[in-house]
């Protein structure tokens, strides 16, 4: 059965809702949801070797900076994907934060030397990593339990997939292209300035005088994210400003975020903050 209590790796001011954690001989995977929150600080340090997926929704800003020296300061999307080898903590702080995510653990000591040779990273996205935890979660949620043999096989698949991955050179950790913190500052004023209409590409590149394929590349360097979901995330993030301080019903507020469909609205909202429009309103 999946245990209901916060696992010792995990030091955080505000602990997560709805925890679940199932444990094999070989590891354990956990999973949990958070409703809107302002701010959370801590520090995860494990013994087991830490795969951690944003399953739903995200953060605004997710700083952290490993033992290792491994730094990240940016935003938390869906699909993100994580690595921190046992023994290798990540102090962390995350605002706006409201998502679900869920960690695949598995012991040093069940896997070969070099399997895990490899230090911190973190990617945009992976839909084979990303699937596993989605399904993992899922089951466990629905079936308040998790199969050992098919902890096992997943736990083997995904040590398999990561050691013919290596992630050292990992787009987030180092990259080519990227822009200066003035340039990333002044698009994203840009983007928000916009966000009650259509932003083309054009419209980023062009103040910066660089060309719309350079600024792509340099964007996702800098962010992790395409410019595309960036500004999805930002009018999800105002939509969830204007629904926590203002009466307006949920069309007006797809409108001012730049969605035509209030029904494309609600399922953006939901694909980004783990929740409806209505249900985060209710919060």
């Amino acid at each position: 059965m999946p245990q209901q209590v916060i696992s010792p790796a995990w030091q955080l001011t505000r602990p997560p809702n709805d925890h679940l954690k199932a444990i094999w001989s070989g590891g354990y995977f956990e999973t949990a949801r958070r409703g809107p929150t302002v701010e959370v600080e801590g520090r995860i340090a494990p013994d087991h070797h830490l795969i951690m997926v944003t399953l739903n929704g995200g953060a605004n800003q997710h700083r952290f900076r490993t033992d290792d020296g491994f730094r990240y300061d940016g935003r938390d999307t869906k699909g993100m994907v994580s690595f921190l080898p046992a023994g290798c903590g990540r102090d962390l702080v995350l605002r706006n934060v409201a998502w679900e995510w869920g960690a695949i653990a598995i012991d040093p000591m069940t896997v070969r030397r070099h399997a895990f040779d490899m230090g911190p990273f973190l990617i945009a996205g992976d839909d084979f990593i990303y699937g596993m935890a989605a399904q993992m979660s899922d089951l466990l949620q629905c079936d308040r339990t998790l199969d050992q043999s098919y902890c096992s096989s997943m736990a083997l698949a995904l040590t398999e997939y990561l050691s013919h991955h290596r992630r050292r050179d990992a787009p987030m950790a180092c990259s080519k292209y990227t822009l200066t913190v003035k340039q990333l500052r002044e698009t994203h004023e840009r983007i928000d300035g916009r966000l009650s209409g259509p932003i083309a590409i054009c419209d980023l590149a062009t103040p910066l005088g660089i060309s719309e394929g350079h600024f792509f590349r340099a964007f996702r360097g800098a962010t992790g994210q395409t410019p595309l979901q960036a500004i999805s995330a930002r009018r999800m993030d105002r939509a969830a400003q204007l629904l926590t301080e203002t009466d307006l019903d949920v069309t007006e507020i797809a409108a001012r975020c730049g969605i035509e469909s209030p029904s494309h609205f609600a399922r953006l909202f939901r694909a980004h903050k783990g929740i409806s429009p209505s249900g985060w309103r209710r919060l």
